[in-house]
């Protein structure tokens, strides 16, 4: 295992529980087995099995070359990052070249993955996943593992998974804040809790929200109202376009990421602007505007 991260760590930590014997490494963690790539690979039988678990672009990109020069032919390289399903195909070539193995695991799961185990979508050819399989299905829990396709498959699939739990996560955003806004003093804690029992929006998401009102209350007040975006909604839409497919709820949800990260909204100044224009309507004073704006129900 390359990269000692949250997921990393959990997914080690998972494989061992299962009675697989694994090796580490990871230049910023003290729990490594290995100071280095070349001491990892002498601490492996061969075929060996290299599972990167490193950010996606030019980390991944400068360990798979490493292992590139270093593996011998018939090793297999895992990536299990969120790398983008072309580099994984182009990696995939790459490695024929050299007589290797590539494998690419969309995974899912995060901090949990260790309790409740991780879905995995695996793309590649049928030798080596199925080589790998008892590490899959030790990672993965029951009826959470497949062999989705040839290269690339397991990280596209991947890829639209997270495309899709954009814009769920969105529609959670956008209806507890219409019930925030409302007239009604509703526990947003205890409505997200008996949603999770009998109701048709019920998920695992959904558990997490009842828990993040738990911890930072019904008002949220110590969360900035910043979301971060780490590619795959892009990505998404990217291939949505390619293939004429239309896809305007996953985008709606990337731009309101994009709209979150706007401390001052230059287009809805536009839009007050065209409209004090066209139809005289009153322009807020910025200072008005802000003050009012430290109450959420002014909005």
């Amino acid at each position: 295992m390359i990269g000692l991260g949250r997921m990393g760590n959990g997914m080690t930590e998972r494989l061992r529980e299962h009675g697989h014997e694994v090796r580490t490494y990871d230049p910023k963690v003290e729990s490594r087995t290995a100071a280095s790539l070349e001491e990892l690979k002498a601490q492996l039988d061969a075929p060996r099995a290299f599972w990167m678990m490193v950010p996606s672009g030019e980390v991944t990109e400068g360990v798979f070359h490493d292992l590139l020069q270093l593996a011998d032919q018939g090793d297999t390289i895992v990536d299990g990052g969120n790398s983008n399903f072309r580099d994984s195909q182009r990696r995939y070539r790459e490695a024929q070249e050299h007589g290797l193995r590539y494998v690419d695991a969309g995974v899912s799961g995060g901090i949990w993955g260790l309790e409740v185990g991780f879905c995995l979508m695996v793309g590649g050819d049928d030798e080596p996943v199925h080589r790998l399989e008892p590490i899959f299905e030790a990672l993965a829990p029951e009826k959470g593992y497949a062999h989705v396709g040839a290269s690339g498959a397991g990280h596209f699939t991947k890829m639209i998974h997270n495309g899709i739990e954009y814009g769920i996560m969105q529609a959670y955003a956008e209806g507890f804040e219409i019930i925030e806004h409302s007239e009604f003093e509703v526990d947003l804690h205890e409505l997200s809790g008996i949603w999770r029992y009998g109701s048709v929006i019920r998920s695992w998401l959904l558990d997490l929200l009842h828990t993040a009102f738990e911890e930072h209350g019904n008002e949220l007040s110590d969360i900035a109202p910043y979301v971060e975006d780490s590619g795959e909604g892009r990505w998404t839409i990217h291939e949505a376009i390619a293939e004429n497919v239309p896809a305007p709820v996953i985008s709606a949800a990337l731009f309101a990421r994009f709209q979150s990260r706007d401390e001052i909204n230059f287009a809805a100044k536009v839009a007050a602007a065209l409209r004090n224009q066209f139809g005289g309507h009153a322009i807020r004073a910025m200072e008005k505007a802000e003050a009012q704006s430290e109450d959420p129900r002014s909005h």
